[in-house]
């Protein structure tokens, strides 16, 4: 009996059989010969769906397989970024998990970890509070000196689970604004699983002594007048890292800045809005507090923060918590950055007109009661104590500085854009 190899593919190469009694026939008894039988189909049909399901489940495996090598986060390529940015290189050095650190402090912060040879793995979600193409090109300026960073958000349970797994970071600098800070500060269970437990240090900020009219503001003060929103929350974080520190065992740093500036900065904040209209020739908005007393900030420069956020991280202290038991009292400690001496508005401005050589169109109108407070002076002698903060760049110098760089990254020349 003829095989239906034999039938189908010729005997001679080159020559094909031909069957006078055409092709409709030759298909008709092949079907025939294939499924006479019930016992034959049935055999068929499941040849079929096996060979779709081995395709099916071999295709599945080609996608799972391109998923795991190639995902943006979570598979083997990913782990071994995140391994390789998180390495120290120095003795007694530290492995630094930095949140919101494509923002303005988190870059510089990070920045300087890594120089001095941290461990340093950056996390931002790159939100539109302001322009996010600043924060790329801060990622981008990050990522040419070996640092990742990854694009999520902190409230992802998923990712931080998956980090703390990779890497046993030593510390969290927590920078991440809005919202998010106050999920991670209010939910930290992958700080608290962790095993060990990182030490935590993270920004509050100056708004926090609301109403308070003494000057300068200590950390003794009191802080149960917030003035803003914002304020509150901060105040609120500060509450909720006391709580978890009782509970758990985390060592905490507060650090509460003062007015932070410098390039790089963040558009909206004043003297960055201020450079931007003086330059475009708009009008700038300068207000002032009761009685027309000019408003008067302590202006503290990015270099000088940065100092103040590793010595915090490096007389953070341990954690005494581990798996979620704590077993005994660590570290919970509040600092002021700023820099001690307080700069009215309209000398800022002064400043600016002198380094950018054009003269500002000034509005000045009455401060709206928005939560805005008419001055701020800080008192450092806790981190001078502590960790040896000594801020060293006052404005003038600080601004000539920020208008550098001002200049250059958006492509001024001689105060002119550049076409």
């Amino acid at each position: 009996m003829p095989q239906l190899e034999d039938e189908l593919f010729p005997s001679t190469p080159g020559k094909f059989k031909v069957d006078q009694r055409g092709a409709h026939y030759f298909m008709n008894r092949q079907i025939h010969r294939c499924f006479a039988s019930t016992s034959t189909m049935f055999l068929w049909a499941l040849f079929l769906i096996a060979l779709t399901a081995s395709y099916l489940s071999f295709q599945s495996f080609v996608d799972t397989s391109s998923k795991y090598f190639t995902a943006s986060w979570g598979g083997i390529q990913w782990e071994k970024q995140v391994r390789t940015s998180a390495q120290i290189h120095r003795s007694g050095g530290m492995s630094v998990l930095v949140t919101g650190a494509a923002g303005f402090v988190g870059s510089h912060v990070s920045l300087a970890l890594k120089k001095r040879g941290d461990g340093v793995v950056g996390l931002d979600n790159f939100n539109n509070y302001y322009d996010p193409s600043l924060k790329r090109a801060r990622k981008n300026l990050l990522e040419s000196h070996g640092i990742t960073i990854l694009e999520a958000d902190i409230n992802d349970v998923k990712i931080l689970a998956k980090l703390f797994d990779t890497v046993a970071f030593t510390h969290v600098m927590h920078l991440a604004a809005q919202a998010g800070v106050r999920y991670a500060i209010e939910n930290p269970m992958s700080y608290i699983h962790s095993n060990p437990q990182p030490s935590i240090v993270w920004a509050s900020s100056s708004s926090v002594y609301g109403l308070n009219e003494k000057s300068p503001f200590s950390e003794l003060d009191r802080t149960d007048q917030p003035a803003s929103l914002y304020a509150a929350t901060k105040k609120a974080g500060e509450e909720i890292t006391h709580t978890y520190n009782h509970i758990y065992g985390l060592s905490i740093t507060g650090l509460r800045f003062f007015t932070v500036y410098g390039p790089w900065g963040r558009p909206d904040m004043a003297y960055f809005s201020f450079t931007r209209n003086i330059l475009q020739g708009k009008p700038i908005t300068i207000y002032r507090g009761k009685n027309k007393v000019d408003l008067a900030r302590d202006f503290t420069y990015i270099d000088d923060v940065v100092k103040g956020c590793l010595g915090a991280l490096d007389s953070s202290g341990k954690s005494t918590g581990s798996g979620g038991k704590k077993r005994g009292p660590a570290p919970y400690r509040i600092y002021n950055l700023g820099n001690t001496q307080p700069v009215t508005v309209p000398t800022l401005v002064s400043i600016l007109e002198k380094s950018l050589k054009v003269k500002a169109k000034k509005n000045v109108v009455e401060m709206p009661g928005n939560g805005d407070v008419p001055f701020t002076h800080a008192n450092i002698s806790l981190a001078r104590r502590d960790f040896g903060y000594k801020p060293t760049t006052d404005l003038q110098t600080g601004l000539k500085k920020f208008v550098r760089w001002y200049l250059s990254y958006y492509g001024y020349n001689n105060g002119k854009p550049v076409n």
